[in-house]
């Protein structure tokens, strides 16, 4: 078992930003179902536990447990639910790291997740339709956060083309065209909040790659906050501080020339295979171009 949590601790920490958050919401997801499974051994129910970390529509319950605008969207409901939303996380998760940081990705899960939830709250509070579901409603999933990386890759890349089974290739505007439309199709279902949440993630992706275009990242404040906690976790008192900068010095400028010459050529090669991916997709791409695009990633 110890061998086991290693590997999984392991490629957690080597893993993308797109697969540690897949980690996470599996982690939660098989947390919350043993729980589940034990008190039910004993005639108890999860539900009370569940409704915790889920998100209320109602104003009132949400004052009382104003975390839930972040654990709800690493909760689901059913295998099926975590199943696609970890699909289409992994699949336009790593897409969008082609295109953007992987900060980027972190702070735009939380954004997009927040505004999703917003939107969901104000929705149910506003509109009369909502008005018999309102303090009994609650929502679980990462689905609006997914909408929102998918709809910002979709603006910055509108034209890049994806394979879809039975439709061929499909533009990355289409697609995210269709998946809003169906959500403001079916907001009156019986999923309505998670159709609502998923327009305001869409929302959150737009505003946070028009506002990247123009300069400013939206998700910066998420990601400070992020890295003061990490730092928490990560201090070591006992640790003497590192030298905030290293100088080298090397008489051999022909090692620094060959260096330079490595670093420009890889950067070239990275370059040449953004072009090549824009022009012809991803499938037109090597296993080892993929390769350098996903090292490349990384950094």
């Amino acid at each position: 078992m110890g061998h086991i949590l290693t590997d999984l601790k392991e490629k957690f920490n080597k893993g993308s930003v797109a697969l540690q958050l897949i980690f996470i919401n599996v982690g939660v997801f098989v947390i919350v179902t043993f729980v589940n499974i034990f008190l039910q051994l004993f005639n108890r129910s999860a539900g009370g536990i569940f409704e915790l970390l889920a998100l209320p529509a109602s104003f009132q319950r949400f004052i009382v447990q104003p975390w839930s605008i972040i654990t709800y969207m690493f909760m689901h409901a059913d295998l099926m639910h975590i199943l696609f939303n970890m699909l289409w996380l992994f699949w336009f998760g790593q897409l969008f790291l082609y295109f953007f940081s992987a900060k980027h990705l972190r702070g735009l899960y939380i954004l997009g997740g927040i505004c999703g939830g917003i939107l969901y709250m104000v929705a149910f509070n506003i509109f009369p339709y909502f008005h018999s579901q309102l303090y009994f409603a609650t929502m679980v999933g990462a689905s609006a956060s997914v909408l929102a990386i998918v709809v910002a890759t979709a603006y910055r890349e509108p034209n890049y083309q994806i394979r879809l089974l039975l439709f061929g290739n499909v533009r990355l505007k289409y697609l995210a065209l269709v998946v809003v439309i169906t959500d403001l199709l079916f907001v009156t279902s019986s999923n309505a909040g998670g159709h609502i949440a998923h327009l305001g993630g869409a929302l959150a992706g737009l505003w946070f790659a028009a506002s990247l275009k123009k300069g400013t990242d939206i998700t910066a404040w998420i990601n400070k906050i992020l890295d003061g906690i990490q730092s928490l976790f990560h201090r070591n008192p006992n640790k003497k501080r590192k030298a905030k900068m290293k100088v080298h010095y090397s008489d051999d400028r022909q090692k620094d020339y060959d260096y330079n010459a490595n670093k420009k050529a890889q950067s070239e090669e990275i370059d040449r295979i953004l072009d090549k991916l824009k022009k012809s997709g991803y499938g037109s791409l090597t296993a080892e171009e993929k390769k350098s695009l996903f090292d490349a990633s990384k950094k």
